[in-house]
């Protein structure tokens, strides 16, 4: 029997879809457009808190137990500070700045050029910008969201990419591969921010003697490395990294046991992302307005 004319063998090859069209009846707009706007606000104000090169440091007294010592808390925006342009403590306290000594490197050199704006800033910033940036979470949301690549699943894309669009086989976006480079210095920072909320522990009395003690910007700095580190330490670079060149984990008993615990992070990535980029722009936003005298940070113990 011919089959030629059966209707159920006239198949159709998948037609190309306009920018946006779609047959899906949800709301399938509604997630790229939040990813759209909480990127967007985000690198704005990050961008905008990096020019400012103040308030990123304070140094002062607050409310509650122990107000009368002095805090010391760092914008993990900042962290570390590399360099420096306060020339002297008074400057930098008036200026929310970091002082001479706590710069890495000292003050900012005399060679600087006019034309380049300078902030402690974005002499670091580059490492965990980098890290997100080729995050493979953060690239498939960016991708849909700014892109449209595509907006959804089956909706249709924008035709400007062209025939030659060729993903990540070729520049630029080859260039997304150096995101394992950039997780080792996410790792890094990881570190680097501890410390910074390790020294908020500690306030100075008014005799220079340093004493225990926890305000609100101890907690919100802890907090902020609490979720960075979750969202670091559970990257798919780094779940490679320990148990992808393995055959047989169950033969390595302690690399099993970090592969493990990094795929339990990784399994909520996309969380631990969002809570640590929302928490990141807030840990400098509080202590940019309890520099500028806006709140007072409050001490519980």
């Amino acid at each position: 029997m011919s089959t030629r004319n059966n209707p159920r063998n006239n198949l159709q090859l998948p037609q190309v879809r306009r920018a946006g069209q779609t047959s899906r009846r949800d709301p399938w707009w509604l997630q790229p457009s939040v990813v759209f706007v909480g990127l967007f606000l985000f690198i704005v104000y990050s961008t905008w808190a990096a020019l400012q090169n103040e308030h990123y440091h304070f140094s002062g007294g607050g409310a509650g137990a122990k107000s009368e010592h002095r805090a010391d808390y760092l914008s993990p925006f900042y962290a570390p500070v590399l360099l420096t342009d306060a020339s002297n403590v008074e400057e930098a306290d008036e200026r929310g700045k970091a002082p001479p000594g706590m710069a890495w490197l000292g003050e900012k050199p005399g060679w600087w050029p006019w034309w380049i704006p300078f902030s402690p800033a974005f002499l670091i910033l580059w490492a965990p910008g980098g890290f997100r940036l080729t995050c493979y979470y953060y690239r498939g949301a960016y991708y849909k969201a700014f892109w449209g690549d595509p907006p959804a699943c089956a909706v249709g894309e924008p035709s400007f990419r062209g025939g030659n669009y060729r993903g990540e086989h070729s520049m630029p976006l080859i260039l997304q591969n150096i995101h394992r480079y950039f997780m080792y210095l996410a790792v890094l920072f990881i570190f680097f921010l501890g410390y910074e909320a390790w020294r908020a522990m500690w306030f100075i009395s008014p005799e220079g003697q340093k004493s225990f003690g926890i305000g609100m910007g101890t907690l919100v700095l802890t907090v902020n490395v609490i979720l960075l580190g979750g969202y670091t330490f559970g990257c798919h670079s780094l779940r490679h990294v320990i148990g992808g060149v393995k055959d047989n984990l169950s033969k390595a008993p302690a690399r099993k046991k970090c592969y493990d615990c990094v795929s339990c992070l990784n399994r909520q990535h996309m969380l631990w992302a969002w809570m640590s980029l929302i928490w990141v722009g807030f840990s400098d936003v509080y202590i940019r307005l309890v520099s500028m005298g806006v709140w007072t940070d409050f001490r519980i113990l």
